[in-house]
């Protein structure tokens, strides 16, 4: 038995269950994800993704869940339990060792953020169906050659510190000299930022203006949703350094993608 719990945010769950989906299939085993409904994500999985037949979905509401308790233990007792350290330690170019995969055994309980196996394939994370009209609706004004803009403020330092503010204008700029004619999907934390980039670019920015940042409730996760999937719908992509937002966003259509602050090769 494989159970993942995947930590964190949205995109940092999504890739930890990714990861977990390709080890499951070497292992020839349906998954199951302990999807935690806390402060960082505050919603059920249902109400933000439709049904998916690649894994089992258990959402539990607090650490002290019997059934998450039962399988805890249970993997301590008679398999392993793995966590961010046992899978940072055992990871070789972004990837499991396979030494190490091959010697988990039959009962494995993951509780991490980290992408631990490469995949590429997000088709299990479809929006449900209220969100993905939103999103639709929203996909309309971009055009086809609009450029997505992530900018990660709140608690994200080396993304605070790397990619500033006149990164991020620079960046368009070069965008707008190529193609005057582009509009920029702007997701961010910081309505601050939004408002220099509307008064710095104006008629060029297009957002979820009514958007909710709280990520501890369930309007504002699907907020989130709206964001990470217009992001994924643009030609390419202004992100901000170590964000999974931005990482997710671009990979999830193949988009490419330059960080704010970081020289492109």
């Amino acid at each position: 038995m494989l159970i993942i719990q995947p930590i964190g945010g949205l995109c940092n769950r999504m890739r930890a269950i990714n990861s977990a989906r390709m080890l499951a299939a070497k292992r020839k085993e349906k998954l199951k994800v302990i999807w935690f409904v806390n402060p960082e994500l505050g919603c059920p999985f249902e109400k933000i993704f439709k049904p998916t037949d690649s894994f089992q979905v258990i959402n539990i509401y607090s650490k002290w869940n019997v059934k998450k308790l039962w399988y805890q233990i249970t993997a301590a007792i008679f398999g392993i339990f793995l966590n961010n350290e046992s899978i940072r330690s055992h990871k070789g170019d972004g990837t499991l060792e396979e030494s190490f995969a091959s010697s988990l055994g039959p009962y494995v309980y993951i509780a991490t953020e980290e992408h631990f196996y490469p995949c590429h394939d997000y088709s299990p994370f479809l929006p449900e169906k209220e969100l993905s009209a939103k999103i639709d609706s929203k996909k309309k004004d971009l055009g086809e050659h609009a450029v997505g803009v992530h900018i990660r403020r709140t608690d994200n330092m080396p993304s605070i510190g790397k990619s500033s503010t006149p990164d991020f204008i620079d960046a368009m700029d070069k965008e707008l000299s190529r193609n005057p004619d582009i509009m920029f999907y702007l997701a961010t934390d910081d309505l601050s930022e939004e408002e220099v980039l509307r008064e710095r670019f104006p008629g060029k920015i297009i957002s979820n203006e009514a958007r909710n940042l709280s990520r501890d409730s369930v309007e504002g996760i699907r907020d989130a949703m709206i964001d990470l999937y217009c992001l994924a719908s643009t030609s390419k992509i202004i992100g901000s350094f170590f964000s999974s937002f931005t990482d997710i966003a671009a990979d999830m259509k193949g988009i490419p993608k330059v960080i704010a602050g970081v020289k492109e090769e």
